[in-house]
């Protein structure tokens, strides 16, 4: 599929790496620069077990805003994915998404300020283990993203939990597909390749169940490798772990 990345960035040293990873990777960039402006960096520490945790500095200046969109570069797109930093601008886009009859989906982790205005221009929803617990003051899972739904109107509202793979409500029912079982180098972008996996598993028209399952083969195969994209791989290969990987059972 081709993609488009619609973000800011300095004009230091970092940037130049940004826009060559954009580039080899074949992605149409639409970059806003900012002059003196320190672009995004993080530091990433992986324990022996796979898993991560990002340091990163972020610099107010490049914060995307709604003035910097265009809106030929949303209603072009055949599936808008957002996620909450830069949410006025991801708002502005969402509804302009909307209007547009393209489907919005959305990665969040953070109860930004403006995020319930957000959510409520989402259609898919695919948020962080935490996340629907924290915005509906609900210890249960199943109750919170059932409440997201019925709040805020999403079409389906799912959350990401590792190793027990992810939960999904569609309005009428829970989906759940297990996470698979590999061996773990690094589970940086574990969370980013689940949502690529979805969004291409969606716009192939596949049932729910087996998006959630493409999704969660896609993220697994990523984690065999270190790097956020260290291990991104061909459908051919996520649908050959489909067929014979094994799997964690639930809340194992």
């Amino acid at each position: 599929m081709s993609a488009r990345y619609v973000g800011k960035l300095g004009d230091d040293h970092a940037a130049t790496i940004h826009r060559g990873a954009l580039a080899k990777a074949g992605v149409e960039a639409q970059l806003i620069e900012v002059p003196g402006g320190a672009s995004l960096q993080s530091l990433i520490l992986v324990d022996r077990s796979g898993e991560r945790t990002v340091l990163c500095r972020r610099d107010e200046r490049l914060i995307l805003q709604p003035a910097d969109l265009r809106r030929e570069w949303i209603e072009s797109a055949r599936i808008l994915h957002l996620d909450g930093y830069d949410t006025a601008a991801a708002t502005i886009a969402a509804q302009w998404a909307r209007a547009a009859g393209i489907p919005v989906v959305a990665d969040l982790d953070e109860l930004y300020p403006g995020v319930e205005e957000l959510i409520a221009n989402i259609d898919y929803l695919i948020v962080s283990r935490d996340f629907p617990c924290r915005l509906m003051g609900e210890p249960n899972l199943e109750i919170a993203l059932r409440k997201i739904q019925d709040q805020y109107g999403c079409l389906l509202t799912a959350a990401t939990l590792g190793p027990d793979g992810v939960l999904a409500w569609d309005g009428k029912q829970f989906h759940r597909s297990d996470a698979y079982r590999v061996p773990v180098a690094d589970t940086t972008g574990a969370g980013d390749i689940f949502h690529a996996g979805f969004i291409y598993a969606m716009h192939r028209g596949w049932p729910l169940d087996r998006q959630l399952d493409f999704a969660c083969a896609a993220a697994a195969l990523n984690c065999m490798s270190i790097g956020a994209r260290g291990g991104i791989e061909t459908v051919e290969a996520i649908e050959h772990l489909m067929a014979t990987g094994s799997r964690y059972s639930s809340g194992e």
